[in-house]
């Protein structure tokens, strides 16, 4: 794994998706740089929906600053004595998990220790956009798959009645990865990066990322290099 790209040192070496994991070791991601990106509203002022993404792959270091907005540690000290996140999640339950797809696999972003645990080797890219999309962001480095544990709700520090009822369920569960979504947004404009928030193949990711009865496959975001971006 090529340290200063994410994506790995060589595409030709992607599996088929589903193939063996074990050749695809975890990657250590750095820590994020947090003085990088201008203000918080030159961010919102240049936060768009861009569809057209080149295929040129990210820095880790890129990556890294991006899954750290995401939904990353930023205190260790958050409500109900569980360490916070820079997205909110319905009584810190932190329900929702993020699955990285990149060509040669896809991994789990461990928020704990900032890393990704590989899944499955191969290419998942294909299946994380929902049917009648399938063009648009194609050449795109990574997508992100946003999934639902809702066992968490049970671990939630504040239990609620609301966290055990299912229509309510669903309300948290869109809601919290909005937010989690729209922090990818903004990191993705104060990065000089195009990000585009989707529908996914829901039934064909869990059964290729082997998701529990309580997991979820809800909705994806691909990220990269705008495909107007000066060459050079």
């Amino acid at each position: 794994m090529n340290q200063k790209r994410f994506a790995g040192p060589s595409k030709k070496n992607a599996g088929a998706a589903g193939g063996t994991v074990h050749d695809l070791p975890p990657i250590a991601l750095p820590s994020p740089k947090l003085e990088r990106g201008g203000t918080l509203f030159a961010a919102l002022k240049k936060r768009r929906t861009v569809r057209a993404i080149r295929d040129k792959e990210l820095p880790l270091q890129v990556l890294s600053n991006l899954l750290w907005a995401a939904c990353g540690v930023n205190r260790k000290k958050g409500p109900f004595r569980i360490p916070g996140r820079t997205a909110a999640s319905a009584s810190n339950s932190q329900e929702i998990d993020i699955y990285v797809a990149m060509s040669e696999g896809t991994y789990l972003y461990e928020v704990a220790s900032h890393k990704l645990i590989p899944v499955v080797r191969g290419d998942l890219r294909a299946l994380a956009i929902g049917p009648g999309q399938m063009r648009a962001g194609a050449n795109a480095p990574v997508r992100l798959i946003y999934v639902v544990d809702i066992d968490k709700f049970s671990k939630a520090g504040f239990q609620e009645p609301g966290l055990y009822d299912p229509e309510i369920q669903k309300s948290y569960y869109y809601v919290d990865t909005g937010l989690i979504a729209e922090n990818v947004y903004l990191s993705a404009s104060s990065q000089g990066l195009a990000a585009w928030f989707h529908n996914c193949n829901m039934q064909a990711l869990a059964k290729k990322l082997n998701l529990r009865s309580n997991q979820r496959a809800l909705f994806a975001q691909t990220v990269g290099y705008p495909a107007n971006e000066p060459q050079g």
